[in-house]
């Protein structure tokens, strides 16, 4: 579904006939990187009402400081970040001339090794990735800094993690971001949260609280990780873009559809379905569990923060949009 997001007239920035211009410029390059991505749908409408108006917004926001502009990009699971990152990259590029590195929040994960040594000696839900207190904060902090700092003949290598063995890629194959960038986009679920009050963590938030963390040892250390390292990684940021969904239970609902998709992409690929380390319904479910509070709290309170919020329907599109803060 293509909506028209109504962008304040004063903070477009492009006239109808450059927003054209421009159109034209980005667009092949544009539905290349769908297809990288495999995206089925046709998002070139969403170029002129969705990408060309944010990087232009961008860009203005840019030239009134020193490059490059750290954005983070925020959204419950499922919500189509990584798509919208390498789509407003393209953007950037072809229609401004503008460069951009980025990097995942899933891509500083402590190593495997780690991490089984945090869900041993101090709580055994650290064994699964994701939450705070699971990432490497130093190394992201280093490879923004690195970034920053980048010449225009230098050359960055990224972090990166392979979810296939749960542990962090060799440095041999990290990515490697070359030149200087305008802007570098740090995307991921909880890219920007904030910490609750103690007080709200005494009761558990679902089963898996309810179930494996009576006591709240493990939410009161998440907890203070954001209250403590997170505040350094996230103090970074120059500009806070949310995608937000309507409900938390639609992130439920489309992890499960994520997982429905992956098990028959991978079996028409020719995979036997029953070596497939895919998750049920229910283990979904439980999955989900480890972010819920975070994903809740982040729903109830950034969206009056974040400097621009999309606000996505049941289709996965932008309904509706808004600027807290004006350019």
């Amino acid at each position: 579904m293509v909506h028209s997001l109504n962008w304040p007239h004063e903070q477009s920035f492009l006239s109808s006939s450059r927003r054209d211009e421009l159109t034209g410029a980005c667009r092949e390059a544009f539905v290349a990187t769908c297809h990288r991505l495999h995206i089925d749908a046709d998002l070139t409408d969403q170029i002129a009402t969705l990408y060309l108006p944010l990087a232009a917004w961008l860009m203005r926001k840019r030239s009134a400081q020193a490059p490059p502009l750290v954005i983070g990009l925020t959204g419950g699971q499922g919500s189509g970040k990584s798509t919208v990152c390498d789509l407003l990259k393209s953007v950037l590029r072809d229609a401004f001339d503008a460069g951009a590195g980025s990097l995942s929040i899933d891509d500083i994960y402590k190593t495997h090794q780690d991490r089984q040594r945090m869900s041993r000696e101090v709580q055994p839900l650290f064994a699964t990735r994701g939450v705070p207190g699971t990432h490497d904060v130093d190394l992201g902090i280093v490879a923004i800094e690195r970034l920053k700092a980048q010449p225009a003949d230098g050359a960055t290598p990224l972090p990166a993690f392979d979810k296939a063995t749960d542990d962090r890629a060799p440095e041999s194959q990290w990515p490697v971001c070359e030149g200087a960038v305008d802007f570098i986009i740090f995307e991921g679920w909880c890219v920007g949260a904030l910490p609750q009050p103690v007080a709200s963590l005494s009761e558990p938030i679902n089963e898996l609280e309810r179930e494996e963390d009576p006591n709240g040892v493990w939410r009161n250390i998440v907890n203070h990780a954001l209250e403590d390292e997170y505040r350094r990684l996230f103090g970074l940021l120059d500009v806070q873009l949310m995608l937000k969904v309507d409900s938390m239970e639609r992130v439920f609902e489309w992890r499960r559809l994520q997982e429905h998709k992956l098990k028959a992409k991978m079996v028409r690929s020719g995979a036997d379905a029953g070596e497939l380390k895919l998750m049920s319904d229910a283990g979904v479910d439980r999955f989900i569990m480890h972010y819920e509070r975070i994903t809740r709290h982040m729903l109830e309170e950034m969206p009056e923060r974040a400097d621009i919020v999309f606000f996505l329907d049941d289709t996965h599109g932008a309904a509706s949009m808004r600027i807290n803060r004006p350019l």
